[in-house]
Protein backbone atom coordinates (compact mmCIF):
# COMPACT_ATOMS: atom_id res chain seq x y z
CA UNK A 1 0.00 0.00 0.00
CA UNK A 2 1.06 3.46 -1.22
CA UNK A 3 0.62 5.34 2.04
CA UNK A 4 1.16 8.82 -0.06
CA UNK A 5 -1.68 7.81 -2.87
CA UNK A 6 -3.63 6.57 0.10
CA UNK A 7 -3.35 9.99 1.81
CA UNK A 8 -3.79 11.89 -1.06
CA UNK A 9 -7.00 10.18 -2.30
CA UNK A 10 -8.41 10.23 1.61
CA UNK A 11 -7.53 13.68 2.02
CA UNK A 12 -9.30 14.20 -1.48
CA UNK A 13 -12.33 12.57 -0.61
CA UNK A 14 -12.29 14.62 2.76
CA UNK A 15 -11.60 17.63 0.70
CA UNK A 16 -15.42 16.95 -0.88
CA UNK A 17 -17.03 16.76 2.52
CA UNK A 18 -15.29 20.26 3.99
CA UNK A 19 -16.68 22.11 0.38
CA UNK A 20 -19.80 20.99 0.66
CA UNK A 21 -19.65 21.52 4.36
CA UNK A 22 -18.73 25.19 4.17
CA UNK A 23 -21.51 25.63 1.30
CA UNK A 24 -24.03 24.29 4.11
CA UNK A 25 -22.28 27.01 6.71
CA UNK A 26 -22.68 29.55 4.09
CA UNK A 27 -26.55 29.38 3.53
CA UNK A 28 -26.72 29.05 7.34
CA UNK A 29 -25.11 32.29 8.09
CA UNK A 30 -26.39 34.36 4.91
CA UNK A 31 -30.43 32.78 6.15
CA UNK A 32 -30.00 33.07 9.79
CA UNK A 33 -26.66 35.04 10.48
CA UNK A 34 -25.30 35.07 13.97
CA UNK A 35 -28.33 35.07 15.51
CA UNK A 36 -30.94 33.17 18.55
CA UNK A 37 -31.61 30.80 16.33
CA UNK A 38 -27.82 29.59 15.12
CA UNK A 39 -27.00 29.66 18.98
CA UNK A 40 -29.76 27.49 19.38
CA UNK A 41 -29.01 25.20 16.81
CA UNK A 42 -25.38 25.14 17.03
CA UNK A 43 -25.70 24.06 20.59
CA UNK A 44 -28.15 21.75 20.01
CA UNK A 45 -26.22 19.69 17.19
CA UNK A 46 -23.03 19.87 19.85
CA UNK A 47 -24.24 17.76 21.83
CA UNK A 48 -25.09 14.61 20.08
CA UNK A 49 -21.99 15.47 17.96
CA UNK A 50 -20.03 15.75 21.51
CA UNK A 51 -21.38 12.06 22.89
CA UNK A 52 -20.41 10.59 19.21
CA UNK A 53 -16.73 11.54 20.01
CA UNK A 54 -16.67 10.38 23.56
CA UNK A 55 -18.27 6.92 22.39
CA UNK A 56 -17.93 6.27 19.12
CA UNK A 57 -15.31 8.73 16.71
CA UNK A 58 -12.01 8.19 18.42
CA UNK A 59 -12.41 5.80 21.80
CA UNK A 60 -14.44 3.45 19.74
CA UNK A 61 -11.83 3.11 16.63
CA UNK A 62 -8.79 3.41 19.12
CA UNK A 63 -9.48 0.08 20.43
CA UNK A 64 -11.54 -1.95 17.90
CA UNK A 65 -9.26 -1.79 15.43
CA UNK A 66 -6.16 -2.97 17.30
CA UNK A 67 -8.03 -5.77 18.26
CA UNK A 68 -9.79 -6.53 14.55
CA UNK A 69 -6.46 -6.78 12.88
CA UNK A 70 -4.89 -8.74 15.39
CA UNK A 71 -7.94 -11.39 14.53
CA UNK A 72 -7.67 -10.70 10.81
CA UNK A 73 -3.52 -12.42 11.77
CA UNK A 74 -4.89 -15.78 13.79
CA UNK A 75 -8.46 -16.36 13.67
CA UNK A 76 -10.37 -17.75 11.14
CA UNK A 77 -13.33 -15.70 9.35
CA UNK A 78 -16.11 -16.98 11.69
CA UNK A 79 -14.52 -15.67 14.35
CA UNK A 80 -13.96 -12.23 13.34
CA UNK A 81 -17.69 -12.27 12.08
CA UNK A 82 -18.64 -13.31 15.50
CA UNK A 83 -16.61 -10.55 17.07
CA UNK A 84 -17.93 -8.13 14.39
CA UNK A 85 -21.88 -9.14 15.29
CA UNK A 86 -20.91 -8.93 18.92
CA UNK A 87 -19.78 -5.05 18.96
CA UNK A 88 -22.58 -4.63 16.81
CA UNK A 89 -25.20 -5.03 18.86
CA UNK A 90 -23.19 -3.60 21.84
CA UNK A 91 -23.15 -0.18 20.04
CA UNK A 92 -27.19 -0.48 19.42
CA UNK A 93 -27.77 -1.49 22.58
CA UNK A 94 -25.52 1.09 24.56
CA UNK A 95 -26.36 4.55 22.21
CA UNK A 96 -30.20 3.47 22.21
CA UNK A 97 -29.69 3.97 26.43
CA UNK A 98 -28.13 7.20 25.72
CA UNK A 99 -30.18 8.51 23.46
CA UNK A 100 -33.60 7.56 25.77
CA UNK A 101 -31.28 9.22 28.81
CA UNK A 102 -30.54 12.03 26.34
CA UNK A 103 -34.38 12.94 25.39
CA UNK A 104 -35.37 12.66 29.00
CA UNK A 105 -32.86 14.57 30.49
CA UNK A 106 -32.73 17.02 27.17
CA UNK A 107 -33.05 20.89 29.24
CA UNK A 108 -30.65 19.42 31.72
CA UNK A 109 -27.56 18.83 28.64
CA UNK A 110 -28.88 22.22 27.07
CA UNK A 111 -28.34 24.11 30.61
CA UNK A 112 -25.09 21.87 31.29
CA UNK A 113 -23.66 22.89 27.81
CA UNK A 114 -25.44 26.72 27.90
CA UNK A 115 -26.27 27.82 31.06
CA UNK A 116 -26.84 31.40 29.47
CA UNK A 117 -29.54 30.37 28.22
CA UNK A 118 -31.50 30.56 31.53
CA UNK A 119 -32.41 34.38 30.99
CA UNK A 120 -34.00 33.57 27.50
CA UNK A 121 -36.89 31.17 27.87
CA UNK A 122 -37.47 30.98 24.14
CA UNK A 123 -34.14 29.94 23.20
CA UNK A 124 -33.64 27.52 25.83
CA UNK A 125 -36.80 25.56 24.30
CA UNK A 126 -35.96 25.77 21.00
CA UNK A 127 -32.64 23.84 22.04
CA UNK A 128 -34.61 21.45 23.75
CA UNK A 129 -37.02 20.57 20.94
CA UNK A 130 -34.00 20.74 18.37
CA UNK A 131 -31.91 18.21 20.76
CA UNK A 132 -34.68 15.96 21.20
CA UNK A 133 -35.05 15.67 17.40
CA UNK A 134 -31.41 15.17 16.59
CA UNK A 135 -30.66 12.61 19.50
CA UNK A 136 -30.97 9.36 16.94
CA UNK A 137 -27.84 10.83 15.22
CA UNK A 138 -26.22 9.28 18.27
CA UNK A 139 -26.53 6.16 16.92
CA UNK A 140 -26.47 6.34 13.16
CA UNK A 141 -23.38 8.24 13.34
CA UNK A 142 -21.42 5.75 16.12
CA UNK A 143 -22.46 3.09 13.54
CA UNK A 144 -21.03 4.83 10.47
CA UNK A 145 -17.53 4.79 12.17
CA UNK A 146 -18.08 1.26 13.00
CA UNK A 147 -18.21 0.39 9.42
CA UNK A 148 -15.55 3.05 8.38
CA UNK A 149 -13.11 1.12 11.35
CA UNK A 150 -13.88 -2.44 9.59
CA UNK A 151 -13.27 -1.43 6.14
CA UNK A 152 -10.40 0.89 7.09
CA UNK A 153 -8.97 -2.33 8.59
CA UNK A 154 -9.20 -4.11 5.12
CA UNK A 155 -7.18 -0.85 3.54
CA UNK A 156 -10.23 0.85 2.30
CA UNK A 157 -10.32 3.86 3.20
CA UNK A 158 -11.87 6.88 0.29
CA UNK A 159 -15.12 5.06 0.78
CA UNK A 160 -15.67 5.17 4.29
CA UNK A 161 -14.12 9.13 3.84
CA UNK A 162 -16.94 10.25 1.65
CA UNK A 163 -19.62 9.02 3.31
CA UNK A 164 -19.36 12.04 5.48
CA UNK A 165 -20.90 14.31 2.38
CA UNK A 166 -24.26 13.02 3.04
CA UNK A 167 -25.04 14.72 6.28
CA UNK A 168 -23.41 18.15 4.59
CA UNK A 169 -25.81 17.25 1.54
CA UNK A 170 -28.82 17.02 3.26
CA UNK A 171 -28.55 20.08 5.22
CA UNK A 172 -27.94 21.63 2.30
CA UNK A 173 -31.40 20.27 0.39
CA UNK A 174 -33.33 20.71 3.33
CA UNK A 175 -31.83 24.64 3.89
CA UNK A 176 -33.04 25.14 0.28
CA UNK A 177 -35.93 23.22 -0.16
CA UNK A 178 -37.86 22.56 3.19
CA UNK A 179 -36.91 25.45 5.87
CA UNK A 180 -40.03 27.16 4.75
CA UNK A 181 -41.96 24.43 6.01
CA UNK A 182 -41.30 24.39 9.23
CA UNK A 183 -42.24 27.45 12.01
CA UNK A 184 -39.01 28.26 13.23
CA UNK A 185 -37.74 27.09 10.10
CA UNK A 186 -34.15 26.30 11.77
CA UNK A 187 -36.07 23.14 12.74
CA UNK A 188 -35.77 22.01 9.65
CA UNK A 189 -32.05 21.49 9.93
CA UNK A 190 -32.50 19.43 12.96
CA UNK A 191 -34.61 16.83 10.33
CA UNK A 192 -31.48 17.25 7.61
CA UNK A 193 -29.36 16.02 10.09
CA UNK A 194 -31.48 12.60 10.88
CA UNK A 195 -31.71 12.12 7.61
CA UNK A 196 -27.82 12.69 6.35
CA UNK A 197 -26.72 10.30 9.14
CA UNK A 198 -29.19 7.54 8.33
CA UNK A 199 -27.92 7.67 4.74
CA UNK A 200 -24.44 8.39 5.81
CA UNK A 201 -24.92 4.48 7.76
CA UNK A 202 -26.27 3.12 4.86
CA UNK A 203 -23.87 4.02 2.20
CA UNK A 204 -21.03 1.90 3.28
CA UNK A 205 -23.34 -1.48 3.31
CA UNK A 206 -22.54 -2.73 0.12
CA UNK A 207 -18.91 -2.58 0.32
CA UNK A 208 -18.72 -4.53 4.06
CA UNK A 209 -21.21 -7.39 1.91
CA UNK A 210 -18.05 -7.25 -0.36
CA UNK A 211 -16.03 -8.17 1.91
CA UNK A 212 -17.99 -10.83 3.96
CA UNK A 213 -18.09 -8.71 6.87
CA UNK A 214 -22.33 -7.17 6.79
CA UNK A 215 -22.90 -9.39 10.03
CA UNK A 216 -26.25 -9.65 12.00
CA UNK A 217 -26.24 -8.11 15.34
CA UNK A 218 -25.58 -10.77 18.41
CA UNK A 219 -25.19 -9.85 21.30
CA UNK A 220 -22.74 -12.32 22.86
CA UNK A 221 -21.47 -11.12 26.28
CA UNK A 222 -19.31 -14.12 26.63
CA UNK A 223 -17.55 -13.12 23.35
CA UNK A 224 -13.58 -13.18 24.14
CA UNK A 225 -13.24 -10.05 21.68
CA UNK A 226 -15.75 -8.17 23.39
CA UNK A 227 -14.97 -8.74 26.64
CA UNK A 228 -11.37 -7.71 25.73
CA UNK A 229 -13.32 -4.23 24.20
CA UNK A 230 -15.06 -3.42 27.78
CA UNK A 231 -12.10 -3.81 29.63
CA UNK A 232 -10.03 -0.71 27.75
CA UNK A 233 -13.34 1.20 26.63
CA UNK A 234 -13.39 3.18 29.99
CA UNK A 235 -10.09 4.52 30.25
CA UNK A 236 -10.12 5.21 26.54
CA UNK A 237 -13.45 7.03 26.92
CA UNK A 238 -11.93 8.80 29.79
CA UNK A 239 -8.86 10.16 27.69
CA UNK A 240 -10.92 11.21 24.75
CA UNK A 241 -13.52 12.63 27.34
CA UNK A 242 -11.02 15.10 28.18
CA UNK A 243 -10.91 17.39 25.16
CA UNK A 244 -14.46 17.03 25.03
CA UNK A 245 -15.32 18.13 28.77
CA UNK A 246 -13.02 21.23 27.84
CA UNK A 247 -15.37 21.95 24.73
CA UNK A 248 -18.38 22.15 27.21
CA UNK A 249 -16.78 24.25 29.22
CA UNK A 250 -15.66 26.51 26.45
CA UNK A 251 -19.27 26.63 25.79
CA UNK A 252 -20.55 27.65 29.02
CA UNK A 253 -18.38 30.12 28.80
CA UNK A 254 -19.33 31.33 25.64
CA UNK A 255 -23.04 31.20 26.76
CA UNK A 256 -22.58 33.48 29.32
CA UNK A 257 -20.76 36.16 26.93
CA UNK A 258 -22.73 38.31 23.85
CA UNK A 259 -25.18 36.83 22.13
CA UNK A 260 -23.70 35.74 18.69
CA UNK A 261 -20.51 34.28 20.58
CA UNK A 262 -21.82 30.98 19.96
CA UNK A 263 -21.58 31.60 16.34
CA UNK A 264 -18.54 33.21 16.28
CA UNK A 265 -16.46 30.44 17.31
CA UNK A 266 -18.53 27.83 15.85
CA UNK A 267 -17.34 29.31 12.10
CA UNK A 268 -14.18 29.53 13.40
CA UNK A 269 -14.34 26.04 14.24
CA UNK A 270 -15.30 25.06 10.81
CA UNK A 271 -12.50 26.47 9.26
CA UNK A 272 -9.93 25.50 11.38
CA UNK A 273 -10.84 22.11 10.97
CA UNK A 274 -10.83 22.19 7.41
CA UNK A 275 -7.63 21.32 7.25
CA UNK A 276 -7.72 19.60 10.58
CA UNK A 277 -9.88 16.99 8.89
CA UNK A 278 -8.04 17.05 5.56
CA UNK A 279 -5.14 16.75 6.93
CA UNK A 280 -5.05 15.59 10.40
CA UNK A 281 -7.25 13.70 10.95
CA UNK A 282 -6.91 11.51 7.27
CA UNK A 283 -3.25 11.05 7.90
CA UNK A 284 -3.90 9.54 11.55
CA UNK A 285 -6.46 6.96 9.97
CA UNK A 286 -4.43 5.85 7.34
CA UNK A 287 -1.34 6.03 9.90
CA UNK A 288 -3.45 4.29 12.66
CA UNK A 289 -3.87 1.12 10.86
CA UNK A 290 -0.40 0.82 9.38
CA UNK A 291 1.00 1.43 12.59
CA UNK A 292 -1.28 -1.38 14.28
CA UNK A 293 -0.49 -3.87 11.77
CA UNK A 294 3.41 -2.58 12.30
CA UNK A 295 3.44 -3.26 16.07
CA UNK A 296 1.33 -6.49 15.25
CA UNK A 297 3.69 -8.53 13.16
CA UNK A 298 6.47 -6.98 15.74
CA UNK A 299 8.14 -5.23 12.83
CA UNK A 300 10.00 -2.05 15.20
CA UNK A 301 11.77 -0.44 12.21
CA UNK A 302 9.07 0.44 10.06
CA UNK A 303 6.93 0.90 13.10
CA UNK A 304 9.28 3.76 13.66
CA UNK A 305 9.77 4.51 9.92
CA UNK A 306 5.97 5.38 9.62
CA UNK A 307 5.67 7.91 12.19
CA UNK A 308 9.11 10.08 10.96
CA UNK A 309 6.79 9.82 7.68
CA UNK A 310 4.10 11.25 9.34
CA UNK A 311 5.17 13.55 11.02
CA UNK A 312 7.39 15.11 8.35
CA UNK A 313 4.04 15.02 6.38
CA UNK A 314 2.14 16.29 8.53
CA UNK A 315 4.99 19.36 9.29
CA UNK A 316 4.92 19.77 5.61
CA UNK A 317 1.15 20.61 5.08
CA UNK A 318 0.43 22.24 8.37
CA UNK A 319 2.91 24.51 8.40
CA UNK A 320 1.71 26.65 5.34
CA UNK A 321 -1.46 25.82 6.02
CA UNK A 322 -1.34 27.74 9.66
CA UNK A 323 0.26 30.64 7.97
CA UNK A 324 -2.36 30.98 5.39
CA UNK A 325 -5.04 31.14 7.68
CA UNK A 326 -3.86 33.71 10.02
CA UNK A 327 -2.79 36.34 7.53
CA UNK A 328 -5.71 35.69 4.92
CA UNK A 329 -8.53 34.93 7.95
CA UNK A 330 -10.49 38.06 7.31
CA UNK A 331 -10.46 37.41 3.49
CA UNK A 332 -11.72 33.96 4.00
CA UNK A 333 -14.48 34.97 6.40
CA UNK A 334 -15.82 37.47 4.47
CA UNK A 335 -15.75 35.56 0.95
CA UNK A 336 -17.26 32.69 2.62
CA UNK A 337 -19.59 33.73 5.46
CA UNK A 338 -20.80 37.56 4.53
CA UNK A 339 -23.73 37.67 2.90
CA UNK A 340 -27.46 38.02 4.43
CA UNK A 341 -27.27 38.39 7.93
CA UNK A 342 -23.95 38.28 8.66
CA UNK A 343 -22.63 41.57 9.27
CA UNK A 344 -19.08 43.47 9.41
CA UNK A 345 -19.30 43.27 13.02
CA UNK A 346 -19.82 38.85 13.13
CA UNK A 347 -16.58 39.46 10.52
CA UNK A 348 -14.27 40.82 12.90
CA UNK A 349 -15.46 38.82 16.02
CA UNK A 350 -15.12 35.41 14.21
CA UNK A 351 -11.38 36.57 12.83
CA UNK A 352 -10.59 37.18 16.25
CA UNK A 353 -10.88 33.72 17.19
CA UNK A 354 -9.80 32.12 13.58
CA UNK A 355 -6.28 34.07 13.96
CA UNK A 356 -5.71 32.59 17.58
CA UNK A 357 -6.94 29.19 16.59
CA UNK A 358 -4.47 29.29 13.42
CA UNK A 359 -1.76 29.55 16.17
CA UNK A 360 -1.95 26.05 17.31
CA UNK A 361 -3.23 24.38 14.41
CA UNK A 362 -0.11 22.37 13.62
CA UNK A 363 -0.17 20.78 17.36
CA UNK A 364 -3.52 20.14 16.44
CA UNK A 365 -2.43 17.81 13.22
CA UNK A 366 0.94 16.65 15.14
CA UNK A 367 -0.99 15.53 18.39
CA UNK A 368 -3.23 12.58 16.21
CA UNK A 369 0.17 11.39 14.74
CA UNK A 370 1.24 11.02 17.84
CA UNK A 371 -2.24 9.77 19.48
CA UNK A 372 -1.42 7.20 16.93
CA UNK A 373 1.67 5.85 17.91
CA UNK A 374 0.26 5.23 21.37
CA UNK A 375 -3.22 3.69 20.26
CA UNK A 376 -1.77 1.36 17.92
CA UNK A 377 0.41 -0.15 20.45
CA UNK A 378 -2.37 -0.15 23.06
CA UNK A 379 -0.61 1.93 25.61
CA UNK A 380 -4.14 3.88 26.47
CA UNK A 381 -3.07 5.66 29.67
CA UNK A 382 -0.16 7.69 28.43
CA UNK A 383 -2.47 9.61 25.88
CA UNK A 384 -5.43 9.67 28.68
CA UNK A 385 -3.74 11.24 31.43
CA UNK A 386 -2.05 13.60 28.96
CA UNK A 387 -5.57 14.59 27.71
CA UNK A 388 -6.42 15.41 31.15
CA UNK A 389 -3.60 17.35 32.18
CA UNK A 390 -4.33 19.57 29.04
CA UNK A 391 -8.23 19.71 30.20
CA UNK A 392 -6.90 21.33 33.72
CA UNK A 393 -4.44 23.84 32.54
CA UNK A 394 -7.05 24.79 29.22
CA UNK A 395 -9.67 25.79 32.17
CA UNK A 396 -6.93 27.54 34.18
CA UNK A 397 -6.17 29.96 31.58
CA UNK A 398 -9.64 30.49 30.30
CA UNK A 399 -10.95 33.08 32.62
CA UNK A 400 -7.40 35.09 32.11
CA UNK A 401 -7.88 35.10 28.43
CA UNK A 402 -11.42 35.93 28.41
CA UNK A 403 -11.06 38.78 30.42
CA UNK A 404 -8.58 39.95 27.94
CA UNK A 405 -9.83 38.43 24.53
CA UNK A 406 -13.52 37.84 25.57
CA UNK A 407 -14.80 35.23 23.55
CA UNK A 408 -11.41 34.40 21.00
CA UNK A 409 -9.65 33.97 24.38
CA UNK A 410 -10.81 30.38 24.41
CA UNK A 411 -9.45 29.70 21.21
CA UNK A 412 -5.95 31.12 22.74
CA UNK A 413 -6.05 28.82 25.55
CA UNK A 414 -6.87 25.37 23.41
CA UNK A 415 -3.72 26.72 21.05
CA UNK A 416 -1.57 26.90 23.98
CA UNK A 417 -3.07 23.64 25.40
CA UNK A 418 -2.61 21.97 22.10
CA UNK A 419 1.03 22.91 22.05
CA UNK A 420 1.35 21.25 25.51
CA UNK A 421 -0.34 18.22 24.56
CA UNK A 422 2.07 17.83 21.72
CA UNK A 423 5.54 18.49 23.38
CA UNK A 424 4.03 16.07 26.47
CA UNK A 425 3.52 13.10 23.74
CA UNK A 426 6.72 13.66 21.75
CA UNK A 427 8.72 13.67 25.00
CA UNK A 428 6.98 9.95 26.16
CA UNK A 429 7.98 8.70 22.79
CA UNK A 430 11.08 10.29 22.80
CA UNK A 431 11.66 8.78 26.15
CA UNK A 432 10.74 5.13 24.41
CA UNK A 433 13.63 5.48 21.89
CA UNK A 434 10.39 6.02 19.30
CA UNK A 435 11.40 9.57 18.36
CA UNK A 436 14.45 11.27 18.14
CA UNK A 437 15.62 14.81 17.32
CA UNK A 438 18.22 14.70 15.06
CA UNK A 439 20.15 16.83 13.18
CA UNK A 440 18.83 16.54 9.81
CA UNK A 441 15.18 16.90 11.61
CA UNK A 442 16.60 20.05 12.52
CA UNK A 443 17.52 20.65 9.06
CA UNK A 444 14.22 19.74 7.54
CA UNK A 445 12.53 22.27 10.01
CA UNK A 446 14.58 24.86 9.03
CA UNK A 447 14.50 24.39 5.07
CA UNK A 448 10.45 23.99 5.94
CA UNK A 449 10.68 27.52 7.71
CA UNK A 450 12.51 28.98 5.16
CA UNK A 451 10.22 27.84 2.20
CA UNK A 452 6.95 29.38 4.60
CA UNK A 453 8.87 32.63 4.45
CA UNK A 454 9.00 32.79 0.83
CA UNK A 455 5.12 31.95 0.36
CA UNK A 456 4.65 34.54 2.87
CA UNK A 457 6.65 37.14 0.79
CA UNK A 458 4.71 36.34 -2.23
CA UNK A 459 1.00 36.45 -0.16
CA UNK A 460 1.82 39.85 0.76
CA UNK A 461 3.01 40.92 -3.19
CA UNK A 462 -0.57 39.66 -4.01
CA UNK A 463 -2.79 40.77 -1.87
CA UNK A 464 -1.53 44.14 -2.32
CA UNK A 465 -2.92 44.03 -6.31
CA UNK A 466 -5.99 42.76 -4.63
CA UNK A 467 -9.52 44.63 -4.69
CA UNK A 468 -11.85 44.84 -1.31
CA UNK A 469 -12.56 41.52 -0.47
CA UNK A 470 -15.87 42.55 -0.36
CA UNK A 471 -16.62 43.82 -3.58
CA UNK A 472 -17.58 41.41 -6.53
CA UNK A 473 -20.29 38.39 -6.61
CA UNK A 474 -19.77 35.56 -4.71
CA UNK A 475 -17.88 33.85 -8.01
CA UNK A 476 -15.60 36.57 -8.28
CA UNK A 477 -14.48 36.76 -4.84
CA UNK A 478 -14.01 33.01 -4.21
CA UNK A 479 -12.01 32.59 -7.57
CA UNK A 480 -9.73 35.60 -6.39
CA UNK A 481 -9.34 33.86 -2.74
CA UNK A 482 -8.71 30.12 -5.03
CA UNK A 483 -6.59 31.92 -6.77
CA UNK A 484 -3.84 33.70 -4.12
CA UNK A 485 -4.45 30.28 -2.09
CA UNK A 486 -2.77 28.82 -5.05
CA UNK A 487 0.16 30.97 -6.39
CA UNK A 488 0.82 30.89 -2.70
CA UNK A 489 0.76 27.18 -2.16
CA UNK A 490 2.70 26.40 -5.87
CA UNK A 491 5.77 29.07 -4.40
CA UNK A 492 5.77 26.88 -1.46
CA UNK A 493 6.16 23.87 -2.95
CA UNK A 494 8.65 25.23 -5.38
CA UNK A 495 10.74 26.22 -2.77
CA UNK A 496 10.64 23.09 -1.30
CA UNK A 497 11.70 21.32 -4.20
CA UNK A 498 14.63 24.19 -4.91
CA UNK A 499 15.68 23.33 -0.93
CA UNK A 500 15.66 19.35 -2.09
CA UNK A 501 12.19 18.52 -0.26
CA UNK A 502 10.54 16.22 -2.96
CA UNK A 503 7.20 15.14 -2.63
CA UNK A 504 7.76 12.12 -4.40
CA UNK A 505 10.46 11.03 -1.44
CA UNK A 506 7.61 9.97 0.61
CA UNK A 507 6.31 7.96 -1.17
CA UNK A 508 7.10 4.98 0.67
CA UNK A 509 5.44 1.24 0.12
CA UNK A 510 3.77 -0.57 3.01
CA UNK A 511 1.80 -3.75 3.53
Amino acid sequence: MNLLKSLISVSCMTLLSRILGFIRDVLIASTFGASMFTDAFFISFKIPNLLCRIFSDGSFSQIFVPILIEYKTCQNKKYIQDFISSIFSFIIFFMSIVIILGMFFSRFLILINAPGFTELPEKLKLSEHLLTIMLPYILFISLSSFFSSILNSWNYFSIPALSSIFLNISIIFFSIFFSSFFNPSIISLAWAVIIGGFIQLCYQLPLLYKINMLVIPNLSWNNIGLLRFLKKIGPTILGTSANQISLIINTIFTSLLCSGSISWIYYADRLIEFPVGILGVSLSTILFTSLTKRYKYRIKSEYKKLLDWGLRIGLIVSLPSAVILFFLAKPIIIVLFQYGKFTNFDVLMTKRVLELYALGLVSFILVKILASAFYASEEIHIPMQISLLTLFLTQLMNPIFIFYFKHAGLALSVSISGWINFLLLYWKLHQRKIIFFKYNEFFFLFRLILAVLVMLFILFCILHFMPLWSTGSFLNKIIRLIFVCFISGISYLVMLHFLGIRLLNFSYNFS
